[in-house]
């Protein structure tokens, strides 16, 4: 790995260096709680706040976290999975490691979901994870996981769905072991690190000399030589499509991708979990590639001689419906893995992202060049009126219209998810964040209060029914912390995008998925008298709804009622469903390869 001094941090709010450590050391005082010096450390790499449910075998660090003194403030969650996403949209939000912590058990079973996220979404998360006192390991004790005498084995449970995972079972292993986690957590790539820590260890003392803060270092370069190659490769198009992912926001890297797209003179395109990531409203914004998308990308596509990658692999939902043209053209993918798409000639730039596009753009000429001419990103026709509510189209629209134009945007899965990143451009000065590492219903509720609460800005969770009626109960999380979260609920009654999948491919829905009628608003406002609820049935109530709770500074939740038979903006739907519009016209092949969601 090659240093270079004269690279300057990042501008934004995003931290985009791996973290390490140094050989200078702090000494720790003596008699001190090893939960005390973790708090310490905790704080001294910048973490604000630790998410999470207490729990016999985690208390002691609860009660050393507890906001006195500088140290990390804690927030108590209502499911250990909400308590992953919240650390997740800490940390997508703000570029800081997202901390969890939870007891043994059924406490730590339920992490397993939302890291898994973190890994397959590339988010850094330390998670801190109380274990039985290590004198009873192997000997029947409560919520065992040792792995000894056939008990369950945490760190091979673990293991898969991080970066880093270790047992600490000494106290003076912890700050070698935390330093390691926290650098796995934040280098390339990123992803969760766990430490189990049994609670003798918690509670023991230790003299052992603490690693100082991580020193930021500078990520992989790429060789000059493959970034020559790229740059003669891209002299030589006239029209290049450049798909943009969520690696470019994790990197802080908008500016450097803009004034790229910029002296190219290309379309940009961008996946469905990074519409924040390049200006909705530029005149090269092409729309978002993939299942839930616009048909420009293709048309772009199909018009370029080359294909450039910037932190994205291009996973399935990214790419549906675009394989055959993918196959056709040369793909550079700039990104710290390789792309999923096989591409002759391709080429795979894997240095930091920031520092390979600011390189590559001072290759090729200054000047700004227009995009080519194209449709841009023209959503999908309207359904008409339905009698089941308001469609999606509309209810979108409202949302569209009251979001402050610094909010953070959280969407969760669903017919509502496949409507709002069709449909809803991203805000100027948010994130616009989807997790579609695993598509987890539920994810955005305690996501969006994360990244309110690491934040303050106003962050709009949009969910559906089921969603809510999964991981909703965040909503107490959000009103006994005060967070700015404005949570827009558009009930179907139903388990609707199952419902459409077995009513288009096995011709009816299950039953179980079309539920009775529920008054979420009047549930929520009856569970939480001090909570701003309200109910829409028009667009222009949904509007002035979210337009009050906007001038709040607290939560919000407005629910209102969707038609349960619309079918979303979802490729493998939509070609299912008969004759495709003609403004998203398929090839036969085009329909048979898409096997997303």
């Amino acid at each position: 790995m090659t240093t270079d001094l004269r690279e300057t941090p990042p501008t934004d709010t995003t931290d985009t260096t791996a973290g390490t450590t140094t050989e200078a050391t702090t000494d720790a005082p003596a008699g001190v709680r090893v939960v005390d010096h973790l708090a310490a450390a905790l704080a001294e790499h910048g973490v604000r706040q630790v998410f999470g449910i207490g729990g016999a075998n985690i208390e002691d660090l609860f009660d050393a976290l507890d906001g006195v003194g500088g140290r990390p403030r804690t927030v108590v969650a209502k499911h250990e999975f909400s308590a992953v996403t919240m650390a997740d949209g800490c940390a997508r939000t703000t570029g800081r490691l997202g901390v969890v912590a939870a007891t043994s058990g059924g406490g730590a079973m339920n992490l397993l979901p939302g890291l898994a996220e973190a890994y397959a979404s590339r988010v850094p998360v330390l998670a801190l994870v109380g274990q039985p006192p290590t004198a009873l390991d192997g000997l029947g004790s409560f919520q065992d996981s040792s792995g000894r005498a056939g008990s369950l084995d945490a760190q091979r449970l673990f293991a898969p769905v991080s970066r880093f995972c270790a047992r600490v079972d000494h106290p003076d292993a912890l700050p070698r072991l935390l330093a390691e986690a926290m650098a796995a957590a934040r280098s390339h790539p990123r992803g969760p690190a766990v430490l189990l820590l049994p609670k003798d260890v918690q509670q023991a003392t230790s003299t052992a000399r603490r690693p100082a803060p991580p020193v930021p270092v500078p990520e992989p370069r790429t060789p000059s030589v493959r970034l020559d190659r790229a740059a003669e490769r891209l002299r030589a198009a006239t029209r290049v499509l450049v798909i943009a992912g969520e690696g470019v926001a994790a990197a802080g890297a908008k500016r450097e991708l803009a004034d790229l797209t910029a002296r190219l003179g290309a379309w940009v395109a961008v996946t469905p979990d990074a519409g924040d990531v390049f200006d909705n409203a530029d005149q090269h914004f092409a729309g978002v590639a993939g299942v839930m998308g616009h048909p420009n990308v293709l048309d772009c596509l199909r018009r370029a001689e080359l294909c450039l990658l910037v932190g994205t692999r291009l996973p399935v939902l990214a790419r549906g419906g675009l394989e055959p043209a993918l196959a056709e053209t040369p793909v550079i993918c700039i990104d710290p893995e390789p792309p999923f798409v096989p591409s002759v000639p391709g080429l795979h730039l894997s240095g930091g992202l920031r520092d390979t596009l600011r390189r590559l753009a001072s290759r090729l000429a200054a000047a700004d060049r227009p995009a080519p001419g194209h449709a841009g990103p023209v959503p999908l026709a309207a359904p008409p009126p339905g009698a089941g509510g308001l469609s999606h189209a509309a209810a979108v629209a409202a949302v569209a219209d009251a979001l402050p134009p610094d909010a953070h945007v959280f969407v969760d899965a669903g017919n509502t998810g496949a409507s709002a990143i069709h449909r809803l451009r991203a805000t100027r000065h948010g994130r616009f964040v989807v997790a579609v590492g695993m598509g987890g219903m539920g994810y955005a509720f305690g996501a969006g209060i994360g990244a309110a609460l690491a934040t303050g800005k106003r962050t709009y969770v949009l969910a559906g029914d089921g969603a809510f009626f999964m991981h909703g109960m965040e909503v107490h999380t959000a009103l006994e912390y005060g967070a700015p979260v404005t949570f827009v609920i558009l009930n179907n009654n139903a388990h609707a995008m199952c419902a459409t999948r077995e009513q288009l491919f096995l011709g009816a829905p299950n039953p179980a998925n079309l539920f009775l009628p529920s008054d979420i608003a009047a549930g929520v406002a009856g569970l939480f008298p001090t909570l701003a609820v309200s109910r829409a049935t028009t667009g222009p109530q949904l509007r002035q709804a979210l337009l009050r709770g906007n001038a709040t500074s607290g939560p919000v939740l407005v629910a209102a009622d969707v038609d349960p038979a619309e079918i979303p903006p979802f490729l493998p739907f939509l070609t299912a469903a008969g004759p495709v519009p003609a403004d998203h016209e398929e090839t036969v092949h085009e329909r048979c390869a898409v096997h997303a969601g």
